[in-house]
């Protein structure tokens, strides 16, 4: 990464050694380098349609896991799960960042698990893991992703016969309270706030920005968002090449 007279990784880097308290805030941009497809891009998921004219909205909603659990299932599995995706250097700079202290936690969008598999620690998951999936049925009987078979196309728990479902939040479905507020106590905390990968136009975890009140939010994302006019860094790069430079500055300072 080329370095100029203002290069604004000389800002982000002097933010977070001085910082008591940062927080990132990430979306599907940060795994796009471990392969993982984004959402809203022009090759996205959200870009592409069905031929039978049935959107991805739909296929990953409530109502057709409900109504059609195997058209559901087949599309989440092929499109949402990634068994073969690996932590890319955004992940780990990221854990390496908490672990020296210089992070306090990691919120993000994402649903591939691989911020955990880095070894970060504190992270709120605000639309859930695919890593996890439970029964539809009274006890919620939970199993990890490696226990959910190929076949049959919709999982049955072995315990009580219903449906096994993952523990992502779909369309038509509530984001978890607690992770809400566990969200939204870190965002206040914070005294830098680093949002990247993410078009910041999925709501309403979008809206959790409005909680910061410090004067060093970064924004670190390859196209504008609807936030680059009240950020107080703009970088257009890719946030793994730029994690990875400003931790391994830090770390090194």
């Amino acid at each position: 990464m080329t370095r100029t007279i203002n290069d604004p990784l000389d800002t982000l880097t002097s933010w977070l050694a001085g910082s008591r308290s940062t927080v990132f805030f990430g979306g599907a941009g940060v795994s796009t380098a471990s392969g993982i497809p984004d959402f809203r891009s022009a090759a996205g998921l959200y870009a592409t349609q069905r031929g039978d004219g049935r959107s991805p909205e739909y296929m990953l909603s409530h109502e057709c896991l409900v109504d059609e659990p195997e058209e559901f299932f087949k599309f989440h599995r092929t499109n949402l799960v990634h068994p073969d995706a690996k932590p890319n250097r955004a992940h780990t700079a990221l854990a390496e960042l908490e672990k020296a202290g210089r992070l306090a936690a990691v919120i993000t969008q994402n649903i591939d698990g691989l911020h955990q598999m880095a070894g970060s620690k504190t992270v709120y998951e605000l639309h859930g893991s695919v890593e996890r999936n439970y029964c539809m049925g009274a006890a919620h009987h939970f199993y990890p992703l490696d226990e959910i078979p190929d076949e049959p196309v919709v999982p049955i728990c072995p315990k009580c016969g219903a449906i096994v479902r993952p523990d992502v939040v779909l369309y038509g479905e509530m984001l978890d309270p607690a992770t809400i507020d566990a969200s939204i106590e870190a965002i206040e905390r914070a005294d830098v706030l680093i949002v990247g990968g993410t078009s910041l136009n999925v709501y309403p975890a979008a809206g959790l920005l409005q909680y910061y009140r410090g004067r060093k939010l970064a924004l670190i994302n390859l196209s504008t968002t609807p936030m680059d006019s009240r950020a107080d860094l703009v970088i257009a790069d890719r946030v793994d090449e730029v994690l990875g430079e400003v931790c391994d500055r830090v770390l090194q300072s």
